[in-house]
């Protein structure tokens, strides 16, 4: 059945991916983003499609919209910029969860949250499961995006619970692929755009702390399936690949995809930075039949692929923070 479709973030880097796989399926798609750290250009393809339209607005002020289905993507993801302006992040994780909300229960809409792994902090508990319910500082530069994002959790339980709006947590561990900002200062889009460039990599701490890398069409395919699943299974759920790597590893792999012998430098840990995290995804293969199919190393060649094929002038570094 056709949806009219709302994607918050829709241009951003899995936003864009995800309005292209909406639209594709035949559904009216409304992408709204504020342009923070995307890019016109994700969803350029997409504006002469009759079923696709693009809406500049904040999800910090209210907007009314007829729709079936919501999508929450709005939000700085990546440390760089999230930090840049943690009052702004914090307001667009908790207002525009109300405002989002308030918009489902007036339009009898599905409404999913596109949560994240930092709700569990630097985990004592590994690999994570929906049921550990974290080790965050309240007070560090990382709670902006962290405690944001719990309380946008709780305000979804909330109005599920009070209001009896149709939602659907999940929580999105580390995502890569084409479309990923070149400064975005994530760790992947780092590591490339360095070792193309022909640079040192930059590893904080010893390299020894890890990550699960999830490619992003197998996270949007969870996510569909999330918003979609038919036996009124809200979450929360963990949306990632429990292949665990260090970050020296992951350096190691982009320089050998590359073809380059760059060296690693090292730098001091940022504060409140996780040590290891790797989903336990048990619910997500029971709950939505789903697990990732992509291995790192065909993920990251796409991905070097991409980065090889666009021109990085034409990418502002969106704040002052990248490395």
């Amino acid at each position: 059945m056709i949806q009219r479709i709302l994607v918050t973030g829709g241009a951003g880097f899995l936003g864009s991916h995800l309005c292209e796989r909406l639209v594709e399926q035949g559904h009216d798609v409304i992408c709204l983003d504020n342009f923070f750290t995307s890019q016109k250009s994700n969803v350029v393809h997409l504006l002469s499609k009759p079923n696709f339209e693009l809406i500049r607005h904040d999800v910090t002020l209210p907007i009314h919209l007829e729709v079936d289905q919501i999508y929450n993507l709005a939000c700085p993801a990546a440390p760089g910029h999230y930090q840049y302006n943690p009052i702004k992040t914090i307001k667009t994780s908790v207002m525009g969860s109300i405002n989002l909300l308030g918009m489902a229960k007036r339009c009898g809409a599905k409404v999913l949250q596109a949560s994240t792994s930092e709700v569990y902090g630097d985990p004592e508990v590994h690999p994570q499961t929906e049921d550990y319910r974290g080790s965050v500082n309240p007070i560090g530069i990382r709670a902006c995006y962290d405690e944001g994002k719990r309380v946008a959790e709780t305000i979804f339980m909330d109005y599920h619970r009070a209001n009896k709006v149709d939602i659907r947590i999940v929580r999105i561990f580390n995502t890569y692929g084409p479309r990923m900002h070149p400064y975005d200062g994530r760790v992947v889009s780092n590591f490339i755009r360095q070792t193309l460039a022909g640079e040192d990599l930059t590893i904080f701490g010893d390299g020894s702390q890890t990550r699960s890398f999830c490619y992003r069409d197998d996270l949007v395919n969870a996510i569909i399936a999330m918003m979609n699943n038919e036996d009124g299974f809200i979450g929360p759920v963990n949306i990632g690949n429990p292949d665990e790597f260090t970050i020296r590893q992951l350096a190691e792999k982009v320089i050998e995809l590359c073809g380059k012998n760059n060296k690693l430098v090292t730098r001091p840990l940022p504060s409140d930075d996780p040590t290891r995290r790797r989903p336990d995804i048990t619910l997500a293969k029971e709950k939505l039949g789903w697990q990732p199919k992509v291995k790192l190393d065909e993920g990251l060649q796409h991905t070097i692929d991409w980065f090889k094929s666009i021109d990085l002038t034409d990418y502002r570094p969106p704040t002052p923070n990248y490395l």
